[in-house]
């Protein structure tokens, strides 16, 4: 689990500042619409889904060619909370910085969405995957609780809120189904991955996660990656003991390289996943198609 920092010590000068200059603020638009302020952009764009045109959306995180492991919080985003009627964390340590800026910005009456306290997830063998916005179980449960937050912020817009939260679960339904399809002919065929990203989505459909431990684990702290580990990792693709690699193209180093090259000259298929979301997507059809990425490449 990689956690994030909140600032540098001149950004946290800079929001001290920014919130002396502000002696009060309130929640809400003045042209009536909720404010929500979502961490990443994934969960501000199922925002934007389930409220629509009642609501106005500011994500922190949205570029898919940035490492989100390296993100700062701004004055900026200190002051867009310190405004907002709901706002969305990941939780889990993703996000440790959302929970610094709710703090500072002194608004008691936002609502807090934790989308980790709402999986029920715990930590398996101390540890936790934070990525659970490649569960869809998890992420139907936000949506619920985002409808809900929404509408008891701006009750005349409840009925709303519940129609489009159904209308997204019943997409999400049909991402599970198709998952439940590729476990019926998949089950059991095992995957290597350079981070644990997009292992809930890989573990619904029965594939079994042949990396190294201690490689996904060292990707993901920014740590180095013993020889021996490297080796074995290696070993997955020349021993042909995977159908894929599922390769997070937003954090890439000197060993992440290695393992796409060892993948690509044994003819492994390559499967791209992000943290964020990619250029001009929505949350649905950028599942839809990792789905298919993982089809593809299973098939082959």
């Amino acid at each position: 689990m990689k956690t994030r920092s909140l600032v540098s010590a001149l950004t946290a000068a800079a929001i001290a500042l920014t919130l002396a200059g502000c002696s009060s603020s309130s929640a809400g638009s003045d042209d009536g619409t909720l404010r929500v302020v979502a961490s990443t952009d994934v969960y501000g764009d199922i925002a934007t889904t389930i409220g629509g045109d009642a609501v106005h959306v500011i994500s922190l995180m949205t570029d898919p060619a940035q490492d989100p492991h390296s993100f700062e919080a701004s004055a900026q985003n200190q002051l867009a909370v310190s405004k907002a009627d709901v706002v969305i964390e990941n939780g889990g340590g993703y996000d440790d910085y959302m929970q610094t800026l709710v703090k500072g910005a002194k608004n008691n009456d936002v609502k807090v969405l934790n989308v980790v306290d709402l999986s029920g997830k715990k930590a398996v063998g101390g540890e936790l995957n934070e990525h659970v916005w490649y569960d869809f179980p998890t992420v139907s449960t936000f949506a619920g609780a985002l409808a809900d937050a929404l509408g008891a912020a701006d009750p005349s817009k409840k009925a709303t809120f519940e129609k489009n939260a159904a209308a997204f679960t019943e997409k999400l339904s049909a991402l599970e189904a198709t998952e439940a399809d590729l476990k019926a002919s998949y089950a059991g065929e095992g995957v290597a991955i350079t981070e644990p990203v997009p292992l809930y989505l890989l573990d619904a459909i029965g594939l079994v996660n042949k990396t190294p431990e201690k490689f996904s684990a060292a990707i993901e702290e920014e740590t180095d990656v013993s020889p021996v580990v490297l080796k074995d990792t290696l070993q997955l693709f020349s021993g042909h003991e995977v159908k894929l690699l599922a390769y997070n193209e937003q954090t890439t180093g000197a060993e992440t390289e290695k393992v796409l090259a060892a993948a690509k000259a044994a003819g492994i298929p390559v499967v791209p996943v992000t943290e964020t979301l990619p250029a001009g997507t929505h949350y649905i059809e950028w599942m839809r198609g990792n789905l298919d990425a993982v089809k593809d490449a299973l098939a082959k």
